[in-house]
């Protein structure tokens, strides 16, 4: 496969350079019709979850595309559907360089980004130029220097702008790169935030007539009384979807390696198990019409599986597109639609 041919490549560029060429070469091939030099077409694997319906349940995790620059290119590797973001009312520009860091041996990745974007006037304008139409989440934050007592309003605002475009919107409480914003996890902010968001989306649903579904993203370093209080939240106030999970703090399984002194969140192979049991919880904790939204250490279609056996609806992938290309999505959907492994 060509993504074999080229890693060395991009591997030797910093990540983030690397990140931003990859992102525009795949832009170039799919305007020339040649994604699928780099990604065979994904079978059908029709879901219906959150009122809406997916050719397929393995999608992008929000954090690749964070301004919507990219999404026709994105469209053309067979996922199901894609989540753009996190995105924030004011542009900012994040943490200082260097923010991201690759852990090879363990196929992970740590990053201190810090909902670095363009701003939600952007992002809109991009979601209304493009050509896809198929199911776009939109991630939403805070930006850095509002208060906590204060971060309905980020939330709502950014809300306000995408809902015309989005067909789910996900409030982003867990990343780790942002201060004091995994307290919004706590069940009095929590409420109030959802509390917030849904009297919006209440009110754009009729002004639209379109109900557009709203995710929290939770972090995987929750205890088990704390997740509990999420799902009584999210079921209390008409949540449609969770995400579990974004990255975690946690250093276990790669800290006798040089990059994992670096602050920020790991993704990848690491998180898989505590992602997987987070999820586990979650669907106990929830009713079955919220619907949950695996993501943590996917890499094939048997980390796929056991994630949706453990109770996820949809899947979403990140960084084990970095080290095993953008094959994988059809790699997985292919995985799942084999009899026997299909749920």
């Amino acid at each position: 496969m060509l993504y074999r041919t080229v890693r060395p490549l991009l591997f030797a560029l910093d990540p983030e350079t690397a990140h931003g060429l990859s992102l525009k070469s795949l832009d170039v091939l799919a305007r020339l019709g040649a994604a699928s030099l780099l990604a065979s077409p994904a079978p059908p694997l029709p879901v219906r979850v959150m009122g809406l319906d997916f050719p397929n349940p393995v999608g992008l995790a929000a954090g690749l595309d964070k301004n919507g620059e990219h999404i026709d290119g994105l469209a053309a590797l067979g996922f199901g559907f894609l989540e753009v973001g996190a995105v924030t009312p004011r542009p900012q520009p994040g943490n200082p360089k260097p923010r991201l860091f690759r852990i090879p041996e363990a196929e992970a990745l740590i990053n201190r980004l810090g909902f670095n974007n363009r701003g939600v006037d952007v992002l809109a304008e991009n979601l209304r130029r493009s050509r896809y139409r198929g199911v776009l989440g939109v991630n939403v934050g805070k930006n850095f220097d509002t208060p906590n007592e204060r971060a309905a309003d980020d939330y709502v605002a950014c809300l306000r702008h995408v809902y015309p475009y989005a067909s789910f919107v996900t409030a982003n409480v867990s990343s780790p790169n942002t201060k004091d914003l995994r307290s919004l996890q706590q069940p009095g902010g929590l409420d109030a935030l959802l509390a917030a968001l849904t009297a919006e989306r209440d009110a754009l649903a009729k002004r639209y007539g379109n109900r557009v579904p709203l995710a929290i993203k939770i972090a995987p370093d929750i205890d088990d009384a704390g997740i509990e209080a999420i799902a009584d939240r999210v079921a209390a106030r008409g949540i449609d979807a969770v995400i579990a999970t974004n990255t975690t703090v946690s250093r276990e399984g790669v800290g006798h390696l040089p990059a994992s002194r670096e602050q920020g969140g790991l993704s990848g192979a690491p998180l898989k198990a505590l992602a997987t049991a987070v999820v586990a919880k979650l669907r106990r904790a929830l009713p079955a019409s919220v619907a949950i939204i695996g993501v943590g250490g996917i890499a094939s279609a048997s980390d796929a599986r056991e994630k949706l056996d453990a109770g996820a609806n949809l899947l979403q992938l990140y960084t084990a597109l970095v080290y095993r290309g953008p094959g994988l999505v059809g790699e997985i959907v292919s995985g799942l639609a084999t009899p026997g492994n299909a749920r």
